[in-house]
């Protein structure tokens, strides 16, 4: 595996500035980028605060020639610890992907309040899927407080990959909905227990999908 090539930035928004760490693929392999996935974070998440399944598909994605964009949210780079409103969040959500690049076909996405987020955006940012990262479909114990609403509007197609043990929704209770897939991992909300099959699930749906079409990772050196 290459190391890719890491850039740092912030963007403006209407909440104070966001946070960017790019992760591109690295030459000579691939020869060209063929999509760019931009992922944020959960509730309690910052690109500070170790997330093993964003760190797994920042390493990995770019292999396959896929140009990987996590986004520190406003609230967390001015260092509040609760986040506002949805409207609000989902406003700086925007603005960020407004000033990113549109070289390349984009997919949205994020872990946990960060796929939420991505959800409730995807359709008017322009996106041509969702990455859903540890759906936080119900509060543990609450299943009757549902946000499957929330996931299947998003209105694109979208990956759920979930924890088999997950206490805000195990990947049986999810929705089944047209443009809908579901890639059950090992482990809880943390998608801890195995960050490789969070980027090969990933991965997989890119290429079904036609976003990439790189089917191995370059040799090592």
């Amino acid at each position: 595996m290459r190391p890719p090539r890491v850039d740092g930035a912030t963007v403006a928004t209407d909440q104070g500035p966001a946070r960017l760490r790019t992760h591109a693929p690295a030459g000579p392999w691939p020869p060209r980028p063929s999509c760019q996935v931009v992922l944020g974070h959960g509730a309690g998440g910052s690109l500070d605060a170790r997330s093993p399944d964003l760190d797994a598909l920042a390493a990995g994605l770019p292999d396959l020639g896929v140009r990987v964009v996590l986004v520190d949210q406003p609230w967390r780079v001015a260092g509040r610890r609760v986040a506002p409103a949805p409207a609000r969040l989902d406003l700086a959500w925007r603005q960020v992907l407004d000033a990113l690049p549109r070289d390349l076909p984009l997919v949205v996405g994020g872990r946990s309040a960060g796929a939420r987020v991505a959800c409730r955006t995807a359709t008017d940012t322009g996106a041509v899927a969702v990455l859903a990262l540890a759906f936080p479909l119900h509060p543990p114990g609450r299943p009757e407080r549902s946000r499957g609403l929330e996931l299947l509007g998003a209105g694109l197609p979208t990956l759920v990959v979930q924890g088999r043990s997950d206490a805000f929704g195990r990947p049986d209770e999810l929705p089944a909905g047209p443009g809908l897939w579901v890639a059950p991992v090992d482990g809880d909300h943390s998608l801890r227990a195995d960050p490789p099959a969070v980027l090969a699930a990933v991965a997989a749906f890119l290429r079904e999908q036609g976003w990439t079409d790189a089917q191995t990772v370059p040799p090592a050196g």
